[in-house]
């Protein structure tokens, strides 16, 4: 099948890399408004001639049988180019977010579903093997019953001009959040601190005047389990780690520990007299089937394509339930922490 790629910035090569390795897919057009990006994709994949590479958008039209496009711009160009493709009959896999509105990404979804076609969002750690993992051993009981959950996404930078933090992070740790518990929040809550691009240094984040460069999240699920998120792109100390924490043992997630990112604390409290003594405490690491995230992404969207089935794993209505959660923290963020309802 034909597809183009649209966007070749920091995340759009390697969407473009997957898709030229992909034995069914074969790369008809790059699109990217500039030019010494398609220049450096050209020379650091020798893409052949007969691909098209081109500034504008509206240059695809000249290609026949052109099935699909993968979206990788920046988010607050998601709406009109998705609308545009799905209404010239594109199949289109969107990077994260779908949008930054949650009434755009249902048009958009509605809109897929009335021109037949697949309208998938790259949420690339919904095909992590760790969290499939993760989310089978939380199916299995192996935590017991769950109490609650904590992430820390962390780094210095990049440092994002288009939106927040809590746009840019967040989204990660609450889509693994919603998988694992097959849930989504019913409330929200967020406080942030503005540094970088505020009116004030060091201000607390009560109005539009500044993007938050860090947030603390509350996440409370409909059986009262709740997660607590900490983000921030101001911290040197690199986190990446996501936990669930039950009765019988905690489910660690920690992308910095490479060899073994997946981790299972058994250990729960036995009442003696008065007193709680620990008991059955031992290790697991679990074992991870190999494959690289991004490159199953590319294939669900080619197999969904094929299958005329929408991706249940990460489907635009997946992705809008995710937007929903990030308007509603967007609100509680600007009200100071208040607690905000998601209307699902």
């Amino acid at each position: 099948m034909k597809i183009a790629v649209i966007g070749v910035g920091r995340w759009g090569v390697h969407l473009l890399r997957n898709f030229l390795a992909h034995p069914l897919v074969s790369v008809a057009a790059v699109v990217d408004p500039h030019w010494e990006r398609l220049a450096a994709a050209k020379q650091q994949f020798h893409l052949e001639d007969h691909i098209f590479l081109t500034t504008e958008w509206s240059d695809l039209q000249q290609i026949t049988d052109l099935t699909a496009v993968a979206i990788a711009t920046p988010a607050t160009t998601h709406y009109s180019l998705i609308k545009d493709a799905l209404k010239q009959g594109y199949h289109v896999l969107a990077e994260k977010p779908l949008t930054l509105d949650p009434n755009e990404c249902q048009e958009l979804c509605q809109l897929a579903q009335l021109q037949q076609l697949i309208l998938m969002v790259d949420h690339t750690y919904l095909f992590h093997p760790a969290v499939e993992a993760g989310q089978a051993a939380i199916q299995a009981g192996k935590l017991g019953e769950l109490r609650y959950g904590y992430a820390s996404r962390t780094h210095l930078g990049p440092v994002r001009q288009d939106v927040d933090v809590l746009w840019d992070l967040a989204i990660h740790d609450i889509a693994i959040f919603n998988h694992w518990l097959g849930e989504v929040p019913v409330k929200v809550q967020a406080t942030g601190t503005v540094w970088l691009q505020g009116e004030a240094s060091s201000q607390k984040l009560d109005s539009l005047s500044g993007l938050a460069d860090l947030v603390w999240v509350t996440l409370t699920y409909p059986n009262n389990f709740q997660a607590y998120i900490h983000l921030c792109w101001l911290n040197a100390d690199k986190q990446r780690r996501l936990a669930v924490v039950g009765s019988l043992g905690s489910l660690i997630f920690d992308e910095m520990l490479t060899a073994s990112p997946l981790t299972l604390l058994h250990g729960e409290f036995e009442r003696q007299g008065t007193n709680f003594v620990p008991i059955n405490q031992s290790r697991q690491v679990l074992d991870l089937q190999p494959g690289e995230p991004l490159q199953r992404v590319c294939d669900r969207f080619v197999h969904c394509i094929i299958q005329n089935q929408p991706s249940v794993v990460s489907s635009g209505w997946v992705g809008t339930e995710l937007v929903k959660i990030l308007a509603a923290l967007t609100q509680s963020l600007h009200q100071g922490g208040q607690p905000v309802n998601v209307n699902t």
